[in-house]
């Protein structure tokens, strides 16, 4: 049995994200924000707006959880391997999505957006009936390390947090990335 979805903390944590979000944004300057990010071949800014988008893909796969979690499992397993196959060109578009993406949702728009996206995920989550909640669809797993094989409808509620926070330790933050190298005197 699923685990009840704490829905006040899960709105809390979506606050967080804004917050942290616009604190970041705050404190870089334009050069911190073209710097490229720490494991990734995108620039922070460019991270940044992939994070948002986190927040933004969960807004689609909404209706998707409810159409396929009441559909069979067969069905939900053939749509998640078919998804799956296509691993190659989602990494091609999410990877082209983020570039292009923080052009438009730059370091001006960004935190905007993620207030207005969180804001409505938290209006559907607070609507959600417990059932609701508990629907559950297959998920194409390499298309990102916090998709599980089967996702409640709470889980994908919960999902861009994680998705947040773990970009976020991925932040090229330090005004000199060789600072932290250099011997101590």
């Amino acid at each position: 049995m699923a685990v009840p979805l704490d829905r006040d903390f899960v709105v809390a944590e979506y606050r967080r994200s804004c917050a942290e979000l616009e604190a970041t944004l705050v404190c870089l300057s334009p050069a911190a924000l073209q710097r490229r990010s720490a494991g990734t071949r995108w620039s922070n800014e460019e991270l940044l707006y992939h994070m948002v988008f986190g927040y933004v893909v969960v807004l689609a796969l909404l209706p998707l959880v409810r159409v396929f979690g009441r559909l069979p499992v067969p069905v939900n397993r053939g749509f998640a391997w078919l998804l799956d196959a296509g691993t190659a060109p989602f990494d091609v578009i999410n990877f082209w999505g983020s570039k292009g993406g923080a052009r438009l949702f730059n370091r001006r728009r960004m935190a905007a957006k993620l207030r207005r996206v969180t804001t409505a995920l938290a209006r559907r989550l607070r609507r959600e009936t417990e059932a609701g909640l508990a629907l559950r669809m297959s998920f194409p797993t390499r298309w990102d390390p916090f998709f599980k094989e089967t996702m409640t409808l709470a889980e994908v509620y919960a999902y861009p947090v994680a998705h947040f926070d773990f970009h976020a330790a991925q932040l090229s933050l330090d005004p000199d990335p060789g600072a932290s190298r250099r011997p101590r005197k």
